[in-house]
Formats: structure tokens, C-alpha cells, sequence
């Protein structure tokens, strides 16, 4: 079977390349950067991967419209010479942002779209076009929504957590209790991969997560677990913390609300609908394991 991928050089692609390969799929890609892309159709492939497009900006100095001329404008010229293609299957990866960027109790596939910043409504208004289409017999669309994804190489949220244990420094916020959920890159590639082989999966929106969440405690706890480190989880008054937090967003100290607010927030979202379609209990890996071999790559 060949697949063919866009955003290859990113870390989704990067990782669920040689995971396809050794699948014994045929993988290449297609760069979107190239302003002759259309000249590449009819693709002689089975299914489209789309995983180009603009990543949030957590300094917010990108202008909006090139969350939309990417996120937006690129996905529906793409989805409109699949429509034209020979292939069958369309992966368009989305985000849990699009639909909400903050989730009271889980977040499901139901959920009406309320995204707040330019990447998720330029993601969510490609989800409403995409599903607006007709689809031709034989076609299938999937609108994947991962939460935030980790693995080996990926140097984001996670990295900064692990440093302030590597540093010895001690954690302030354990007074907060939340719970979050992660996505293990090896459990996106499994899941991709078992998607494309299930021809009974239908079309529509997924989410992805790892089977459990975990609190930001329980992650200290488990980064110094993995590092062989004994945790300092400082148990500070929660209305000091957050005094401290409005100082800093005048006084730019390294804790500001909004970061507070990140570092605190709970964000659940279900893997159930996913799991129930493809007829599996569980993912390949827990979400400890998953987190734990992030955790040791960032040790080498």
C-alpha cells in the first residue's frame, strides 16, 4: 500500500515515516512548500497524510492570516485534488485546540467548536469545510485532533519540566491538583496505522490520547522516578502563588496567570471513540511508559 505524507520534516512525520516503513507500507511525500505541488496530482498512492501546517505561536507575534492561508487555505486546495484523486483515504491532522482551549470535565468528539486563538480557528474552519464535502464511494476522510504529543527529539512543554528536576529545583505548584492528558508518538503511529489497514473505520472526527492522564504532581513525580531523583514538591498556599502570578504579569517575572494557568489547567480528552471503532482496549503503551522514554531521551 502506498501512503503518501505532507510535513515530513516535523516531528509527527519524522517519527511515523520509519514506524509506516517498518509496517511494510510504501511512504513518500509531498512538500507543500513547493508552489508546484498541484503539478504533483494524480498522486499514485492510497492514502494522503496531511500534516503540514502552522504551529501555534505561544509568543503570539505571527500574523493571523498566515495561520489561515496555511492551517486553512493550503488543507482545503489539497482536499479539493484529493477529491479529483485516485486515492482513497484522507488524514487531515487537526488539533484539540480547535475545538477548546480549556475543557471542563473530558472532552469528546461531540463538542461544539469554540477555539479562541488564530490556530485554532484556522484549524477548526478547515475541520468545517472538510466535513461540509461530499464524498465520493470509496473515500474516506479521518480529522484527527491530537492533544499534545511527546516522544524521543521532541523538546516541548516536557523538556522544561524535566530540567527544573534535573536542576534539583523544587516544585512550588503541588498545592494544584489537575489532570492532563498526553499523547505518546508511538501510540499516534500505532493508531494511524491500524486506521489505515481497518477498512471498516468510518469516516470522521478522532481523537487521540493516551489511555490515562496524569496530574502535573504525578508527572514531577515520574520524571524524578525515571531520573533516580528524590521529589520536591513544595506545598505552597495556592492564594500566594497566584498573588505572586498577577505581580508577574506587570512585573514580567518568570510566573505570570497565563502561565500559571498552563502549568495548573486540567485537560482530558477520550480516546474511547477511537479505541471502540478499531475494537482494541488499549493502546500499546501506558502513558507512563510512553513519558518515561521521552523523559530518558532528554537524559542522553
Amino acid at each position: 500500500m502506498k501512503i503518501t505524507i505532507t510535513g515530513t520534516s516535523g516531528f509527527v512525520g519524522k517519527n511515523l515515516i520509519p514506524y509506516l516503513e517498518s509496517r511494510l507500507f510504501e511512504v513518500n511525500s509531498l512538500s507543500m512548500r513547493n508552489p508546484d505541488w498541484i503539478q504533483q496530482f494524480p498522486l499514485k498512492s492510497d492514502v494522503l497524510i496531511h500534516l503540514a501546517g502552522k504551529a501555534h505561536d505561544t509568543s503570539n507575534t505571527d500574523a493571523e492570516e498566515e495561520y489561515f492561508q496555511v492551517n486553512r487555505d493550503l488543507t482545503i486546495a489539497l482536499f479539493q485534488q484529493f477529491l479529483k484523486s485516485d486515492i482513497k483515504d484522507f488524514f487531515y491532522f487537526s488539533s484539540v485546540k480547535a475545538v477548546a482551549d480549556r475543557v471542563e470535565g473530558i472532552l469528546t468528539e461531540d463538542v461544539s467548536g469554540n477555539p479562541q486563538t488564530a490556530y485554532g480557528r484556522s484549524k477548526w474552519e478547515a475541520e468545517q469545510f472538510l466535513l461540509k464535502q461530499q464524498l465520493p464511494t470509496g473515500k474516506r476522510l479521518f480529522i484527527i485532533r491530537p492533544c499534545m504529543i511527546h516522544g524521543p527529539g521532541n523538546k516541548g512543554n516536557l523538556n522544561l519540566l524535566y530540567k527544573v528536576v534535573k536542576n534539583g529545583i523544587p516544585w512550588p505548584l503541588a498545592a494544584f491538583s489537575n489532570e492532563r492528558s498526553f499523547l505518546s508518538i508511538d501510540n499516534l503511529n500505532y493508531l494511524i496505522a491500524e486506521m489505515i489497514l481497518h477498512k471498516e473505520t468510518a469516516s470522521g472526527v478522532y481523537h487521540f490520547s493516551d489511555d490515562d492522564a496524569l496530574s502535573t504532581n504525578e508527572l514531577i513525580l515520574l520524571i524524578n522516578k525515571t531520573l533516580g531523583k528524590k521529589a520536591k514538591l513544595w506545598n505552597i498556599s495556592k492564594k500566594m502563588i497566584e498573588k505572586t502570578a498577577k505581580m508577574g504579569d506587570f512585573l514580567y517575572l518568570p510566573l505570570n496567570s497565563e502561565r500559571l494557568k498552563k502549568l495548573t489547567e486540567s485537560y482530558r480528552v477520550s480516546n474511547n471513540k477511537i479505541k471502540s471503532e478499531l475494537g482494541i482496549n488499549s493502546l500499546p503503551l501506558t502513558v507512563q511508559e510512553g513519558l518515561q522514554r521521552t523523559v530518558k531521551s532528554f537524559d542522553k
